[in-house]
Parts: C-alpha cells; structure tokens; sequence
C-alpha cells in the first residue's frame, strides 16, 4: 500500500461507496441527443433576488427548449447562514411565476427523481468518496495550517510582493508533509482541511467556449483550493463538480461572478476525471441610476426581491413575459407576431442572449403587466384578486369575497371588448380600482374641473336627477345626458363648443364629467352607464343627492 492510499485510509472510513459504485448509482440519462439538463442550485439564506429567478428561469427554457430536464438542487452546506423554511421559501418563490423543476426539492421534505439527494447536506459520503479517491491518487492532502499561520503566509507575500498570493507551491507547506509527520497530527486530533494538489501552471491557458461569452481564456489554477473543511463540509467549488457530474448536468448557467473560478472548476473536473459541463454565464441585471449603470441591489431596489413581485400582486405571467424581453431581443418583435401566443411557444435561443446587462425598467413591466391583465376575463381577474388579497389583504379579501358577482359584473366593465382598458399593472392596485363600488372603500370627494363652478354642478346634479332612470339603455342614458346642456347653457355638440366656446357655459362632456364626480368621485373611470348600472338606482340617487348638497353649500 502506498502512503497515498494509507493517508486515505487514515482519513476516509472503510465504508464510503466508491466512486464506481456510486457512477453506478447514478448513469448517464437516458436523453435524446441535444436534449440539456440544466439545474438551479441556490443556498436556502431566505432572500430571493431577482437575478436568482432570471437564471432559474434561464435553466428552464434552456432544458423546456431541448425537450430536456430542469432540476432544483439546494447547496445547504452552509448552516450558519440557513435560515428557517428557507428551501420551502426557493420552492414557493419558484413556483409562483411557474418555474417549476420536473426533478429535484419540491419542498421542505419532498425530493423527486432518480438522482438525489438533491440537497447538498444529505451528500456528505458522496463528497467524502471522491475525497478520499484523490488522496489515494496523491492529488489531495491534509492541510493542518492555522487562521494564524494562513495570516502569517498572506503577509509575508505582501512583504515580498508576490505577483501571485495564496496557498501554492512552495508557499503550500502542508503539501510536503511525510506521510509519518500527517499519521501522527491525524491521530493527535489535528484540525485540518482537505486540499487538492494542484498541477496547474500559471503560463498555461485553460479555454472555455461559453455560450453567451464566447471564447474565455485564463490562466490554469495553480492554488491548492480546500475540497473538504474542518468539519468535513465540502467547500462549493468541490461539491459542485461532483453534483454537476453524477446529477449528469449537461449545462452549467450562473451570473457572471462566477467567471473567475472557471480555472478551479475546469481543473476539478479534469482531475476528477470528469467531463466538463457547457458554461453559460448570464451578466447581471443592471438598473439606471441618476443616468449611470449599476446591479440591481437588494439593499437600495425593493423590486430586487422575489417577494415583491408575489407581494404587489404581479401575475407570474407578466413577470415571465417581461424577463423574456431581457434574455432575448427578439422576443417583442415575436410577441407582436403572436399576440395570443403562450410564452412556452416562443423559440428561445440562449445564444441570443446579451453579453452584457440587461436594463431593469419597472415602467417596461407595468405596461406588459396591463396588457396580460386587460386580456384576462372578469372572472380571471377576480380569482387572481381574491387569492392574493386572501393572503395580503384579509379585510379586501373579505369584502370581495362576500357578492363575488357583485365584483366581477364591476371588474366587466369595458373587459370584454376589442379595446379593453389598461388601468390595472397588479392585484394591490384592484382594491383602489374598485373602491367606489364599496361603501367601505369609498372616500367622496366632489373637487370640481377650474371650468365648472360648484353652483353650476349643483344645477346639473338636480336637473339629471330629475330624467334619472336606471333601466335606461346606453343610447337613452346618453340622450338624457344631451337633453339636460341646452337649459344650462351648455352645447351637446363638443363641435360646436369648439368653434364659439364664447358662446356656451362648456359642452356635453363637462355634463358628463359633473355626473361622474357625484357618482364615482373621480374624473376617469370605465364606462359610467355601465358603472352606474352595477351600483344600483339606489345608490347612484344617493351619491348623485350627497354631491348636490356639497355642491350647493360650497
């Protein structure tokens, strides 16, 4: 037995699997040829950026495209920084704006598929048979260095001024250890990490084709990296390579940080002896501030969040659909062509998308958001309503809930037509929409155009009160409304005020406009005929009687 195998047999219990046993256990997929198997594989730290869900959902449309496979793997090595329910959290947060793994965590407790466990933690003799395969091969050892000596070693290369800093060649001290001096600081009960001997050299290249990138050169890893740390955690880098391998991820798509340890993985994986996956590295999501570019940050941008969006009320539709115009230009010019089109059709190339970062523009997403919303049927729209503020507003939900036709023959009005109105970006604002069909949501407020004096809208109020029929067709309705200008001085015809505004007191719509206040107590609304139709003769007399009042005294 050679001392490499010994140090592993020192170090490794007899009873891991071996690394064939467990190629075994996890073969190659059983996938078609170009098919991908793409993976989004977060920490459970309780935040949920936005640049999280762009690349999960990148993840998805690369393997939806190919036919392939999308799996959610949690790397929860990192206990100090896992927060309670936080996988449960990365499920829902993923799940809500339907980027749903086919494999993977599917929950707090619950895995799907053959190539688990999916979360790091549950790993442990996976990572530690690999280990243990490089220490026999002489290409990880025992390193026993203190913080302290660690210190000591980046100090003296300041004071030498190295070109290069870190734990390598000469400077790694623990790699040239004797086997004799490693057994007795093992059996002493040493802490030690375990670090790979790297073979790297600085004047070689690695070369790496990255699918969004291009052609990425950089210089070998010569660093002896740590795989396993004193508890006998693996480190990301290690853990990675392994999952990547044996989860038999074909793609590998992660924010461009990570760029920089493309020498390290690539050498893991030769040293492995494991094919490498495709790269594909997505830049960040950018945001224009006071003219200049910076990265979306979840510090000074609460729209970086995840939970904003579930929590203002954004359909997962239009989050999707404006993600889409950030990860391929051509997506618009595709939406116009395809107007009623699901998103799923949309050819994605991930080619396609930019090398640089794409401009977050909250406007651009409300305006896609109004659009889906005004497409959706009264019905939609109210479910969608109630199941957020079921969550988020109890005391709306309450109230919605109590004549739900009630509040679909509201949100109806102007929906169902070839031009539908546009006012609604997001459930939160549905409570505002509607407030004036709620005697509890209603706050009056009888503030007058400058052109309309309160005695003149006192007249206009008493007179349309007078010819007030709610059974009144639309054409009726409106014909009453013309009948009430010509008495006070107004002109039914919007032309002929424009031609002599001199000669009239204002025209048919200034009437409307007086009408629309006392009903509603806004000055925009969608059709008042048919508003005035869900809120019943009872109220319109009576809100119309309150605004005459107000009118009259002030």
């Amino acid at each position: 037995m050679t001392d490499h195998e010994k140090l592993a047999e020192l170090l490794f219990p007899e009873d891991l699997p071996s690394p064939e046993e467990l190629e075994e256990r996890y073969p190659l997929r059983k996938i078609k040829e170009g098919e991908r198997v793409t993976r989004f594989a977060p920490s459970p730290t309780g935040y949920m950026h936005l640049g999280n869900m762009f690349s999960a959902f990148i993840d998805k449309l690369c393997a939806d495209a190919t036919g392939g496979i999308f799996y959610l793997r949690i790397e929860d090595t990192d206990k100090k920084r896992e927060v309670e329910h936080g996988v449960e959290k990365i499920f829902e947060g993923l799940t809500a704006f339907g980027i749903v793994p086919v494999e993977g965590v599917m929950g707090e407790n619950e895995e799907k598929g053959d190539y688990g466990p999916y979360r790091q933690s549950h790993r442990r003799e996976i990572y530690h048979s690999f280990a243990k395969k490089l220490v026999k091969n002489g290409m990880a050892y025992p390193c026993f260095c203190s913080e302290d000596e660690l210190n000591e070693l980046r100090e003296k290369q300041e004071s030498e001024n190295t070109a290069i800093k870190g734990y390598f060649g000469k400077w790694a001290k623990c790699r040239f250890l004797p086997f004799e001096e490693q057994k007795r600081r093992i059996e002493a009960g040493e802490p030690y990490v375990v670090r790979l001997r790297s073979d790297g050299d600085e004047s070689k290249k690695i070369i790496v084709d990255d699918l969004i990138k291009g052609k990425i050169e950089m210089p070998e890893n010569i660093q002896d990296i740590v795989l396993l740390k004193t508890d006998g955690i693996p480190t990301y880098h290690f853990a990675h390579a392994v999952d990547d391998h044996l989860m038999r991820t074909t793609h590998v798509i992660r924010g461009d940080e990570w760029i920089a340890s493309l020498p390290v993985h690539i050498q893991l994986f030769k040293t492995l002896g494991f094919k490498p996956p495709k790269y594909v590295h997505i830049s960040p999501i950018m945001k224009l501030d006071d003219g200049n570019k910076r990265k979306l940050s979840k510090r000074k941008d609460p729209e970086a969040a995840v939970s904003f969006y579930k929590e203002e009320g954004y359909p997962k539709d239009s989050v999707l659909e404006y993600l889409l115009t950030l990860a391929n230009s051509n997506f618009e010019d595709w939406r116009r062509a395809n107007r009623d089109a699901d998103i799923s059709a949309f050819p994605f190339n991930i080619k396609k998308m930019s090398g640089s970062g794409a401009l977050f523009d909250i406007a651009k997403m409300n305006d896609i958001s109004k659009n889906i919303i005004s497409a959706m049927s009264a019905s939609e729209v109210y479910d969608k309503t109630a199941e957020w503020a079921k969550e988020y507003d109890g005391e709306f939900y309450a109230l919605l809930t109590k004549d739900p036709e009630f509040a679909r023959s509201a949100l109806n009005i102007d929906r169902d037509c070839p031009k539908p109105r546009k006012d609604i970006e997001k459930w939160s604002e549905v409570k505002n929409y509607l407030a004036y069909f709620y005697d509890e949501l209603y706050t009056q407020d009888f503030t007058l155009p400058e052109n309309i004096s309160p005695a003149d809208a006192a007249e206009i109020t008493d007179a349309y009160l007078k010819v007030f029929d709610i059974d009144d067709d639309k054409d009726a309705w409106f014909n009453k409304i013309k009948d009430v200008c010509a008495p006070l001085g107004y002109t039914p015809n919007v032309k002929e005020y424009k031609k002599d505004p001199g000669a009239f007191k204002g025209h048919v719509g200034d009437i409307s406009t007086v009408i629309r206040i006392a009903v509603t107590s806004r000055r925009n609304t969608p059709d008042l005929h048919a508003v005035m139709a869900v809120l019943g003769s009872d109220k319109v007399i009576e809100r119309l009687k309150a605004a005459e009042d107000f009118w009259k005294n002030n």
